[in-house]
């Protein structure tokens, strides 16, 4: 489980994320990204966000949220953020597609790398 203090909790943190719109995006994910940090101590935030479109059933929209948090809490874990410390938060989202449904951690893996290679 993602470690509560790398957590985007609340309303205005999200609008925040979503006011600054700098996009990037795959196949797999789209991941807006916060604006760039003022104090360096303060930690990078992930919140995750998957709606109805994704699928109806909260059992799919659910497992592709506990796929995301994994693939973040081991990029953590792994320190393989470099340069993406320097932001202030990340909202990441699943793109909607018939592929998408059957999604392994390693999928999901390989598109948010790709990503942040792409951000930095």
């Amino acid at each position: 489980m993602l470690p509560e203090k790398f957590r985007l909790k609340n309303k205005k943190a999200f609008d925040a994320t979503y006011r600054n719109h700098r996009v990037v995006s795959d196949s797999v994910m789209i991941i807006y990204t916060g604006k760039p940090k003022t104090t360096p101590a303060s930690t990078t935030r992930f919140g995750f966000v998957v709606s109805k479109k994704y699928h109806k059933r909260a059992v799919k929209r659910n497992r592709i949220k506990r796929l995301m948090r994994e693939c973040v809490r081991l990029a953590i874990k792994e320190e393989k953020l470099g340069r993406l410390n320097n932001y202030m938060s990340f909202i990441i989202m699943p793109k909607v597609n018939e592929n998408n449904f059957t999604l392994k951690l390693a999928d999901v893996q390989k598109s948010f790398y790709k990503l942040i290679e792409r951000i930095k």
